[in-house]
């Protein structure tokens, strides 16, 4: 069961959220279509949704990211075809299932055009990603292993496989009554 979200949102713990929604997406492959989509649509909905817009890119995850992360309630990861290349990603992911099994956030995975078992079992374009991070990363095959593991563990959640492009518009609205 998700939480409501909105005005009426009441948690049944004392944790203080300062997001609903973190969206964690790669993005190139969907911002400016699904996932922004979506975002529109969250915030529309009066749902306070995190979106990684206004931050800088650098090497390593920046600590208001991985903060916005800890204070949302629930975290959208949408996974696509190109997800797995970043390493921004990767890290945000682990992030989001420390938090989940840390702090109970609820984390709803989305599978934009790419099978399930593709990121479960790191096969197709997350093989290509992963072959090239195993090369580039050899001297950190821990931080591998960790991004590998947090794949796993949340495209073994329940979520929502979109294959076709034309339910975007109707899937994003989907999603927001899933929250509302």
């Amino acid at each position: 069961m998700l939480p409501q979200f909105g005005a009426s949102s009441s948690s049944s713990t004392s944790q203080s959220w300062t997001h609903d929604v973190f969206l964690s997406f790669r993005g190139y492959d969907t911002r400016n279509g699904f996932t922004g989509h979506l975002h529109r649509n969250l915030v529309h909905r009066g749902i306070k949704t995190f979106i990684d817009g206004g931050l800088k890119r650098g090497e390593e995850i920046s600590s208001a990211l991985l903060r916005a992360i800890e204070e949302s309630k629930v975290s959208i990861v949408v996974f696509s075809k190109n997800y797995a290349s970043s390493q921004w990603c990767l890290d945000e992911l682990v992030k989001i299932v420390q938090c989940k099994e840390s702090k109970q956030q609820i984390v709803y995975p989305v599978f934009y055009k790419i099978d399930p078992s593709d990121v479960r079992n790191q096969k197709g374009s997350f093989y290509e990603a992963f072959a090239e991070h195993e090369s580039r990363f050899e001297n950190d095959a821990e931080r591998v292993t960790r991004w590998k593991t947090a794949l796993t563990k949340v495209a073994n959640l329940s979520g929502q496989h979109l294959s076709d492009e034309g339910y975007v518009p109707n899937y994003a609205v989907y999603c927001i009554y899933l929250f509302s």
